[in-house]
This record gives C-alpha cells, sequence and structure tokens, in this order.
C-alpha cells in the first residue's frame, strides 16, 4: 500500500504538467520522523520508525542510514551484500565512499583496493588512503604524486594527515616542504592549518610562537622593529608571512616596505614572492600600482590566481601585453577556460595579430555563456538560439522509470531538498542529450524549477533553450518590469541567478523567495512604496517580485546602468560604485574585474541570461557587448542614494 502511494507521488509528479509537488502527508510521518532520527544519531529510534516501511520507496535511504550509523563496526559481508543490491545507486556509492574511508583507517587494504575501483565521486581522502595502500606494497611511486596533496591550500583530512606523517617519519619530506606548506598556507589565510604544519618541524627549527602570534595579529608592529636575525628561515618566513598579512589590508603599506631596507634584506626569491602577493592584493583593490608591483615580482611562480589577477590589473590599465604574460604560464586547464580564451584573443587583436585572435575567438564562439556571446561578436557573427528539441512523451515515461529520478522526486516532495538534489545530480550524470531534456521536463512538470534548468544546460549537442531560460510566474514578472519599466528579460535574468525561480528559496545569509530579497533590504523597499510589510509573505510571488522589481529600479536609477546595478544587487550599490574606475572602463572589463567571485561570475551569467530571454520571447538581438557598454568614470561630483540598502 504505501509502495503504490509514493509511486503514484511520483508518476503524478511527472504526469500533470504543472501540478505542484505534493505536501507530505500523515503517511510520511514515519519516514521523517527516521530521517530526524539518523541525523540524531538514534540508532534505536530509527529502527523503531523505520518498521513496517520496507516497501517505501524510500526504503533504500533507511537502509542506507542504519548502516551509516554502525559503520565503524559494519562488517565486509553486509557492506557488499547492500552494494551489490543497489550497485549503481547514488546511496551505494556514498555507503562505498564511507566505507573506504572506514577501511582506509583500519588499514584493510586488500578490502579498500577492491572496492576502490566502482566508486563515482572522487574524494581527497580517499586518494590519500589509495596513496598509503600502494606505499602499503612497496609501491614508492605513490610519494611523488602524494606531493600534489601536501600542497593543498587548505586542512588536510584523517587520511591525508596519515600519509603526511608517514612521509615526514620517512624523510620524504623534509623542513623545505614544511615551510613550502606552511607559506601556501600563509598565502591563503588558512592560519590553523599551517600551525599544524609548521608542529611537523623540529624544535631548532620551529619559528616563535610569539612572533607567529603577532605576524598573524599586528604585522604592523613587527615590522616596524624586524628582527635582526631575519636570516634565520624560522624568523625570514615569519617576516615574509606579516608582509603577506599586511598586504591582505594595506598593499601600500607592504609595497613600501619592501621598497626600503626590509626588502633589501631578503633573499631575491623570497622578496619577488611577496611583490606578487602584493601585487595581488593591489589588484583586487584596483590599484594602478598592481602592474608596477607585478614587474617587480620578476619571474617569481605564480598560482592561476595570481595570474588571473596579473591579466586583470592589465586590462583595466590597457597593457595588452602583459595581459598576454599573465595567461600564458596558467596551468592547461585554466588556459582553457573561456575567459582567457577570449581576453586572449583581445590582447592579440590590440597588437595588431588579427589572425592569432580570430582562431582564439572561433574556440569558444557559439558557446551559450558570457565569453562564447561575446567571442561570436568579435567574430561578427549573430548567436542563434538552436532549434528546441521537445521530449516526446514516450522518452518522459523512460524518464520517470529511473529509479534514481523517482526517489528524487519523493524526496523534493518530503521537502528534503539536499538529499534530492544529490540523488538527481548522480542519476542524470551519465544521461545523453535526449534524456537530459526528458529528466529535465519531468522536473518543470514538478514545478521544480531549479532541477529542471540545471539539467538542460547539460546538454552538448541536442538542446531546448525553453528548459534552460525557464520563464515561470511570466504573468507576474511581465507585469511588475512593465510597472517600474524594466526590461524583463533582465529581471528573469536576474532571478534565474538568484533562485532558478524556486519560490521559498532562502540562503544562507536569510535572502529568501524568488528574487532573495534580504529582510531588511524587503522593509526597507515595503516601506518605500506603502506595501505592509510581513516576513511571512515575503516569499509570496507577487510581494517578492514587487519588491524586488522595485529595488532593482531604485539601483538602476540610482547607478545609471544596468551592468553597475546586476553588481549592486548582487553586492550592494556601494561596492558596485566603488569597483568602476577613473576612467570609462569597457563594460566587459568591468566585469571581469570585479573583485569577488561569486559577484564576478554572478554579473556576467546575468548579462548572458538577458541576451538569452531577450531573444526567446521577444526575438530582439540586442547585442552582449552592446548591453554591457560603457561604464561611467568615478567623480568627485557623482550623487548617489547613499541609503540604498
Amino acid at each position: 500500500m504505501i509502495l503504490r502511494y509514493f509511486l503514484t507521488i511520483a508518476l503524478a509528479l511527472a504526469a500533470s504538467a504543472e501540478a505542484a509537488p505534493p505536501k507530505p502527508r500523515p503517511i510520511d510521518e514515519p519516514f521523517l520522523r527516521a530521517y530526524d532520527a539518523y541525523r540524531a544519531g538514534d540508532p534505536v529510534k530509527l529502527a523503531r520508525f523505520s518498521s513496517g516501511l520496507e516497501e517505501h520507496v524510500l526504503a533504500q535511504y533507511l537502509e542506507f542510514w542504519r548502516l551509516k550509523l554502525r559503520l565503524d563496526d559494519l562488517g565486509a559481508n553486509e557492506a557488499r551484500e547492500f552494494l551489490s543490491r543497489h550497485a549503481g545507486s547514488y546511496l551505494a556509492d556514498r555507503l562505498r565512499s564511507d566505507w573506504l574511508k572506514t577501511l582506509g583507517r583500519r588499514g584493510e587494504w586488500q578490502t579498500f583496493d577492491l572496492e576502490l575501483a566502482p566508486l563515482v565521486q572522487e574524494d581527497l581522502e580517499i586518494r590519500c588512503y589509495a596513496w598509503l595502500s600502494r606505499l602499503a606494497r612497496s609501491d614508492d611511486g605513490a610519494h611523488e604524486e602524494a606531493k600534489a596533496m601536501w600542497l593543498e591550500p587548505k586542512e588536510l583530512p584523517e587520511g591525508c594527515t596519515t600519509l603526511a606523517e608517514k612521509q615526514i617519519n620517512e624523510g620524504r619530506l623534509r623542513v623545505k616542504d614544511v615551510w613550502q606548506r606552511a607559506r601556501v598556507l600563509f598565502d591563503n589565510g588558512q592560519l590553523s592549518a599551517a600551525q599544524k604544519a609548521l608542529d611537523y618541524l623540529p624544535a631548532d627549527e620551529a619559528p616563535d610562537s610569539r612572533m607567529l602570534s603577532q605576524a598573524a595579529s599586528s604585522p604592523e608592529k613587527l615590522l616596524a622593529a624586524p628582527p635582526a636575525d631575519i636570516a634565520r628561515r624560522p624568523v625570514r618566513e615569519l617576516v615574509l608571512f606579516a608582509l603577506v598579512r599586511l598586504a591582505r589590508s594595506d598593499p601600500r603599506a607592504a609595497a613600501d616596505l619592501l621598497a626600503g631596507s626590509l626588502g633589501e634584506r631578503l633573499p631575491e626569491p623570497d622578496r619577488m614572492h611577496v611583490w606578487a602577493r602584493v601585487a595581488y592584493e593591489g589588484a583586487r583593490r584596483h590599484m594602478p600600482d598592481a602592474v608596477k608591483w607585478f614587474k617587480r615580482g620578476g619571474k617569481t611562480e605564480l598560482s592561476d590566481e595570481q595570474l588571473g589577477w596579473k591579466a586583470r590589473a592589465a586590462m583595466r590599465t590597457g597593457d595588452w601585453e602583459m595581459v598576454r604574460e599573465a595567461i600564458d604560464p596558467m596551468s592547461v586547464v585554466a588556459r582553457q577556460d573561456s575567459a582567457w580564451s577570449y581576453w586572449y584573443g583581445r590582447a592579440l587583436a590590440a597588437e595588431g595579430n588579427t589572425e592569432g585572435a580570430r582562431a582564439y575567438f572561433l574556440r569558444i564562439s557559439g558557446q551559450p555563456h558570457f565569453y562564447g556571446l561575446l567571442a561570436s561578436e568579435e567574430l561578427g557573427e549573430a548567436f542563434v538560439i538552436p532549434q528546441s528539441h521537445a521530449p516526446a512523451e514516450e522518452e518522459i515515461v523512460q524518464a520517470r522509470s529511473q529509479a534514481g529520478l523517482v526517489r528524487a522526486l519523493a524526496l523534493y516532495a518530503l521537502g528534503l531538498r539536499p538529499e534530492a538534489q544529490r540523488e538527481w545530480i548522480f542519476s542524470i550524470r551519465n544521461l545523453d542529450d535526449r534524456q537530459l531534456i526528458a529528466a529535465a521536463e519531468l522536473a518543470r512538470r514538478a514545478e521544480i524549477y531549479d532541477r529542471a534548468i540545471n539539467t538542460a544546460i547539460r546538454t552538448s549537442q541536442v538542446h531546448n533553450y525553453q528548459y534552460r531560460y525557464l520563464a515561470p510566474f511570466r504573468d507576474v514578472f511581465k507585469q511588475q518590469a512593465r510597472a517600474f519599466d524594466l526590461e524583463e528579460a533582465w529581471v528573469l535574468g536576474i532571478t534565474r541567478q538568484e533562485s532558478r525561480f524556486i519560490a521559498d528559496a532562502r540562503s544562507s545569509a536569510g535572502a529568501r523567495g524568488l528574487m532573495q530579497l534580504m529582510p531588511a533590504t524587503a522593509k526597507w523597499v515595503a516601506g518605500k512604496i506603502g506595501m505592509p510589510y510581513s516576513p511571512d509573505r515575503v516569499i509570496e510571488v507577487d510581494t517578492n517580485v514587487t519588491l524586488g522589481t522595485r529595488y532593482l529600479k531604485y539601483v538602476l536609477d540610482d547607478l545609471g546602468h544596468p551592468v553597475l546595478a546586476s553588481a549592486a544587487y548582487n553586492a550592494g550599490p556601494g561596492r558596485a560604485r566603488r569597483w568602476r574606475d577613473t576612467k570609462p572602463l569597457e563594460g566587459a572589463i568591468y566585469a571581469e574585474t570585479i573583485p569577488f567571485n561569486e559577484t564576478r561570475d554572478y554579473v556576467k551569467t546575468v548579462m548572458a541570461n538577458t541576451v538569452f530571454y531577450a531573444a526567446l520571447q521577444t526575438g530582439k538581438t540586442l547585442s552582449l557587448k552592446q548591453r554591457l557598454g560603457t561604464i561611467p568614470a568615478k567623480s568627485a561630483s557623482d550623487k548617489f542614494n547613499e541609503n540604498l540598502p
């Protein structure tokens, strides 16, 4: 009976063109209580609430939770029986991952090796245990491969810590390697992880703990009277760390110290390393001197992140030769990124190498994203929306029969969105284009719009742009865009990026609804337009879109440019203003040089979304480059509404 009930839910979700996901009913309560018991780590309550749910469409989850709570004493036969019965499923892969970590901690390498090969999802800790397994078989080649783990710019998981300690005990990692890791962690602000790395040093090589604390908390005090014994590595490394810390808050002060007597006392490689860090921090603050500071860094090796900011600093000053110099040494993966293909082409074009530029633009032209659009426009080609494939009903029926998608839909129906999302993503990973489009339609019919969009954008040859750029609640958006004299395509582009049209979306920061309004912003706008404010009503579609579009109008009127307004909607009007230059700036350069990764990607995606929504809904062909336009220069006479939240 229970099985039939949940199958009915899944089938109804797939078959009903506009039906909302069913709300949990009393029959769902035992499953939800079992879930709560699992999260509380209570196996007794989990067993009690699971009783009678053996035929539940989500019974696999109940079994997984029971096994997960007793993972430390899970026998091989019991684990393999679950993995065999549920082979190919998300939970089988998840249990395999968790079990492999347990086997690695125990050092049961024979069983570990047998179970490793079928694992689908990549995991750093499991990679470390795999290296340990090879070392247990005297495969010393694992030592060399594991060096990449040692330079991870974050805290290492347990398996990797075990591997690192083994390498140190065997003399594979020496003092210089410990300091290399500490420097990487210092540069990335990972102080706790750096301290743990430094604990591996012998006593006579360890830094003074008080000096380390001062370098971290008050670098300017340490640098005001630098230690005399700077030639000793433990002391010199803390001076370098203090300079990096100072650069994070005041790049110019750090630059002044480097250019003075302190810099002269440092070995040239160390001095150039810090110049590169100072330049990186300056570039993120749009300081014109960042270009000069990068040059003072000489040929010191830079990370892809630092090279990216070297290129961005050069863009803002029009130094196209430096743009190329920054992109050339990037890793293969970074150079293949559409952004750097485009900007390398732009650099070649600025230097008169038309054919070279064309070759770079051709790499990405026609691709459905910000730089694909811009590259097409550089080649004089208008982007044409591909013909959409409409899934046949039999394709949708086939998608509906996939157990992973059925489970995901049932989890969505119960409000267990994180679990549902992971199940869905795993289940669609190997689908071809037509199957992806059918799955997207399944999600659309269930009003799980984020999955519909994110599934549709995975296609490579056969597409459906109506799914990629869904526009639910269209009447509401059309009405409010018209009411506030905004381009509907832009409003939809922002909403797609904000919430993927999930009406009750809530961010970790507390933003709510389709247009992700912060409570203070929603209250401020409501007061401005005379709308009674109620926090509970902010997620209502009409209320949310009204408040969101009105705020967007305030921001656009205040800043005068949709690129600035898009940045302001994500990061605040004050930041969007500060990121301008003292001279007019090409819109694409402004977008690419936004210092916040999230906001930079946000603005580029919103502006590309706008092009696609306009083309789909109105047939307008206004180019992306026209939309980006030119960002006006900063001026002392600028007047803005400083009260805008």
